[in-house]
């Protein structure tokens, strides 16, 4: 067997796995004031957040290209590969997963799956690294996409978004909502609910909210090993410090602080942060 991993440009991938010889990362443009860019061509992160902030409408997003895919997977046909799995952002928050779905029979020299990630950052970054880390450790394809599903099926998201505008703009959260909101100081939880970003909870003030994550995130690590990330849009300080009071409360998980990339970050603003975690199926 020879496979190849395809996902799309709103994961996040430790620099280990960059330039991996069997990974194939689809691009997701933003556009800001008429410009497109593609994080990590001709945008960085750091560059993001002034461009969207000095914008006079908030940046776009479009979906992956199809064609793109299409041309991908010929090329891999030619090159020798057999199996191809594609984990790409939640079919929630995208189109591009229905969309592909076709490319299937279009391919059928190739054994090709594309299952439904349900989510997207890093949570998805490490469903693609497990793959080819399986993969590389001679593991059949029924196998390693039985690992995704399972993977897939006990992962969680919940995030707090610092911009309530961002939420409305959007189309998650109503204008009058979010002003009443902005007025009372809440802090919505939202979270991925079967691959759909829903409001989980209404909650009086950031430190509340806080509070209710870090019991989220004691609640699961008692019930099985977990990767888990806490997962910023440009707050590395409140992050770093979410991180903090999680260890003081006595959670002993598996944990990192990444970064959103600019795709997801335009759809939660700047300031938002989030936990994040999946299930370790052998304790790696």
């Amino acid at each position: 067997m020879k496979l190849a991993v395809i996902t799309d440009s709103s994961v996040y991938l430790p620099q280990s796995y960059h330039g991996h010889p069997d990974l194939y990362v689809l691009d997701i443009p933003i556009m800001i004031s008429g410009e497109t860019y593609v994080e990590g061509k001709n945008l960085t992160i750091e560059e993001f957040y002034p461009k969207m902030a000095q914008a006079s409408t908030l940046p776009k997003t479009s979906q992956p290209s199809i064609a793109d895919l299409d041309d991908t997977l010929t090329n891999l046909e030619k090159g020798g590969y057999t199996h191809v799995l594609g984990i790409f952002l939640s079919s929630g928050i995208s189109g591009f997963w229905q969309n592909i779905q076709y490319l299937i029979e279009e391919h059928s020299q190739l054994t090709l799956a594309f299952p439904d990630s349900k989510i997207t950052s890093s949570p998805m970054g490490y469903m693609v690294t497990r793959v080819l880390d399986s993969a590389q450790a001679g593991q059949s394809f029924d196998q390693i996409l039985s690992q995704v599903e399972a993977m897939i099926a006990g992962t969680e998201a919940y995030i707090m978004v610092d911009d309530l505008n961002h939420l409305v703009k959007g189309g998650r959260l109503s204008n009058s909502a979010a002003l009443l909101g902005n007025l009372l100081n809440i802090k919505p939880i939202m979270y991925f609910n079967d691959g759909v970003i829903e409001v989980f909870e209404k909650v009086r003030t950031e430190k509340k909210a806080l509070k209710r994550l870090i019991g989220i995130l004691d609640q699961r690590a008692s019930q099985g090993s977990y990767k888990t990330w806490i997962i910023e849009a440009n707050a590395q300080t409140k992050a770093e410090r979410f991180r903090q009071e999680l260890l003081a409360s006595g959670f002993e998980g598996d944990l990192d602080i990444v970064p959103f990339c600019g795709v997801i970050s335009t759809h939660l603003g700047e300031g938002a942060i989030a936990v994040g975690f999946t299930p370790k199926l052998d304790g790696k």
